[in-house]
């Protein structure tokens, strides 16, 4: 069964060259050009996700997922807009944003963090098998052919991280939001030196560099 994902954008050649990228992509995807449509759609089929716009006509992207959020509705949500104010921005979280992309965008980095957002979506289970790596939540602990990794505090949530989202690109931004606090240091290096002391724990090969956005887990 496809992911379902409704988009709202009044832009109608806009909306269907997304539409379009989203199903060569096997997303099966409802392009609604108004708010009041979109709400409708709603209530109408279940969506795995939402990508809105914000500047639509008779109801904005803002007030529908605000809407939603007040009906107990907590499917992924990404805004989709040319806003990049700090109001605007504080406004679609305040609401229930999930994430946040700016036009104009890449494509393919609309799909990486579309995948990213669906996942996060999805319970966590308390085991994750892929091949022989295995994460184990429960006892936060990270398993190579039966065998505990001796990991840190932030290579065990690296580690997780990249599991949790096998195949998908994980963006530096999604790594510092992970292991580090708002009031700590940050640097790139200190990613690296973390994703080189992986690779040498579970073989360089399974941890792919995707130039410009981050990392890659494949099995």
């Amino acid at each position: 069964m496809s992911i379902k994902l409704l988009l709202l954008e009044d832009d109608l050649l806009f909306g269907e060259s997304i539409q379009d990228v989203l199903e060569e992509e096997g997303y099966s995807v409802t392009l609604c050009r108004n708010g009041n449509e979109a709400l409708e759609a709603t209530f109408s089929q279940k969506f795995d996700g939402y990508l809105l716009d914000i500047n639509v006509p008779l109801l904005d992207g803002l007030s529908l997922l605000g809407s939603l959020r007040g009906a107990a509705d907590q499917t992924p949500a990404m805004f989709l807009t040319s806003y990049s104010d700090m109001e605007t921005l504080s406004r679609a979280y305040e609401n229930g944003a999930d994430d946040y992309l700016k036009k104009p965008f890449n494509t393919q980095e609309l799909i990486m963090r579309l995948g990213v957002l669906l996942r996060k979506g999805k319970p966590k289970g308390q085991l994750q098998s892929l091949g022989s790596l295995v994460l184990d939540e429960v006892h936060k602990r990270i398993l190579l052919d039966d065998n505990e990794i001796t990991l840190s505090p932030k290579e065990y949530q690296l580690m997780a991280l990249l599991i949790r989202n096998c195949g998908e690109v994980v963006t530096k931004e999604m790594i510092i939001e992970e292991l580090w606090s708002a009031s700590e240091m940050i640097s790139e290096g200190s990613i690296r030196v973390y994703i080189n002391r992986l690779k040498n724990l579970i073989g360089s090969a399974q941890i792919h560099n995707v130039r410009g956005f981050g990392y890659r887990l494949v099995s």
